[in-house]
């Protein structure tokens, strides 16, 4: 036998019979280099929202912004990224999902560029809804591609651990990073870093990332698409404006009007197409659907939790953006520990554990600081501060694995999508409703007993995010919960349901 004819036997050997024409037929090493890829998009994005928040007091002095334009500096972009994700990954499974991840590296980096050279808060705002127009194309686009490329349950636990892990390290890195560019050089060069890291990434997708699609993606839902962004945009601005404006406001009228009118429009035209954006048989997995309420408390209590931190150690206790970094380690570095330790837990013992551990250690961290007061005390604040980045790191491996594991692999971009859409929206909603209690109380501009006053609600709401993440998750985790995902992979894809069944 030829040298020739070996390799071709060790190769069919090797590799999944069925599998071998797709991603999944790569060896290890691709696959490998692929998770790295895609990783490096979780990190410019996750690195631009942590540095971004040690930032928030140098944009607001040379700006002169109020609260609410800080918020609006972080909600402008997730609520950008939350109403595009859905589309981009739909988009994604039709045109190739290596082209749009490609496009999307292009404008996430443009978009960089852009905030970078922001003359006022108007453009810095404008220029981050640019970048989440990028950043719609890369994370959910990226998770499908990983849910593709690492086929067996297994393992794509494993690669999904990985995947939360580069949180952790941009949480560890970015407050750090963040401090020395704004103390080194100004908060405008911390945009500078998403631009070398994109391009890189670029290149190496180019080259080393298969293009993949779904075999039957979904047509666009023009109407759909359009009552999201209206429906996520109205509540936002109703939130953050309304301590500003009150309820009395035409503006918040409005915006409450058209929050209400294009959710029951939603509810009322989504099922009736074939097609639709949010497919609403998705939400009959319980599973699925614990997933999507735990993404969104998850993510509400870090965006609140980053905001709230960022004003105190700086506005209050006077800390430089450096020391504001470093005093966030603890935190980042128990996130940087638990996520792969997630991974591995959901490989051999399922969901339940990581998410039980997870509710319990953030519902504590907000109750060290909604009833003892955790911020008057060193001690205490570090307690805090560890809990919740234990609690952080062990919830969004199973966040991912659960919304993605149930469905068939045909909807894996939509699936992905629509989990990544849950964070986007937590992100907003704990950055606007914490914003609206600090601007309510007034503790911003108050002193150290003002802030720790007109702080203790945001505290109570954290604590509620964990107890409720506790409960959905004993909930969503049995095998009642298990059954429904079945039925609804039957729903979905009938001739697909034994793979279904195989990813859950």
């Amino acid at each position: 036998m030829s040298p020739r004819a070996k390799d071709t036997g060790q190769s069919a050997r090797h590799t999944p019979g069925p599998r071998a024409p797709g991603p999944g037929g790569l060896s290890r090493r691709r696959r490998l280099l692929v998770l790295a890829i895609c990783c490096s998009s979780l990190l410019i994005v996750s690195l631009d929202n942590t540095v971004l928040n040690v930032a928030l007091p140098a944009i607001r002095k040379e700006f002169g912004a109020s609260v609410s334009g800080l918020q609006w500096t972080i909600d402008a972009y997730t609520l950008v990224l939350a109403s595009l994700l859905m589309l981009a990954g739909s988009t994604a499974d039709r045109i190739g999902r290596r082209r749009v991840f490609q496009t999307g590296l292009v404008v996430f980096s443009l978009g960089s560029l852009l905030c970078s050279l922001a003359p006022g808060l108007e453009w810095l705002v404008l220029f981050r809804m640019v970048q989440a127009v990028g950043g719609s194309m890369l994370n959910p686009v990226a998770m499908s591609i990983i849910t593709n490329t690492f086929t067996e349950p297994k393992e794509r636990a494993r690669a999904i651990g990985a995947w939360g892990g580069v949180v952790g390290i941009s949480m560890a890195a970015g407050p750090v990073i963040g401090g020395l560019l704004v103390e080194g050089i100004g908060w405008r060069a911390i945009f500078w870093i998403n631009v070398p890291v994109g391009l890189a990434a670029l290149l190496l997708t180019m080259h080393y990332v298969p293009e993949s699609r779904a075999p039957r993606p979904r047509r666009v839902d023009v109407v759909g698409q359009v009552l999201v962004i209206v429906l996520l945009g109205s509540v936002t601005a109703t939130i953050i404006e309304t301590p500003v404006l009150g309820w009395g406001s035409p503006l918040i009228i409005g915006c409450s009007a058209a929050a209400v009118g294009s959710l029951a429009a939603l509810l009322v035209y989504e099922p009736r197409r074939d097609e639709p954006l949010i497919d609403l048989r998705f939400f009959h997995s319980a599973p699925f659907s614990g997933a999507t309420v735990i993404a969104v408390c998850a993510f509400a209590a870090l965006g609140g939790f980053l905001f709230v931190n960022t004003l105190f150690l700086q506005d209050i206790r006077g800390l430089s953006a450096l020391r504001a970094g470093l005093w966030m380690l603890p935190m980042a570095t128990m996130t940087l520990f638990f996520a792969p330790l997630s991974g591995r837990l959901i490989a051999t013992r399922g969901p339940r554990p990581p998410l039980l551990a997870a509710g319990v250690a953030i519902a504590a961290s907000g109750f060290l600081f909604a009833a003892l007061d955790a911020q008057a005390s060193t001690v205490l604040l570090s307690a805090g501060y560890v809990l919740f980045g234990i609690g952080f790191g062990l919830v969004n491996a199973p966040i991912t694995n659960t919304a993605v594991s149930g469905m068939p692999r045909a909807q894996a971009g939509v699936a992905a999508a629509v989990a990544s859409t849950s964070r986007q929206v937590g992100t907003s909603l704990g950055v606007a409703v914490i914003g609206a209690v600090l601007a309510k109380g007034a503790g911003v501009h108050a002193g150290h007993a003002a802030f720790l006053a007109a702080s203790r609600p945001v505290w109570w709401i954290i604590t509620g995010c964990g107890l409720t993440i506790l409960a959905l998750g004993a909930l969503t985790t049995g095998s009642w919960a298990r059954a429904t995902a079945q039925r609804t992979a039957r729903r979905l894809c009938p001739e697909d349901v034994e793979q279904g069944r195989a990813g859950a």
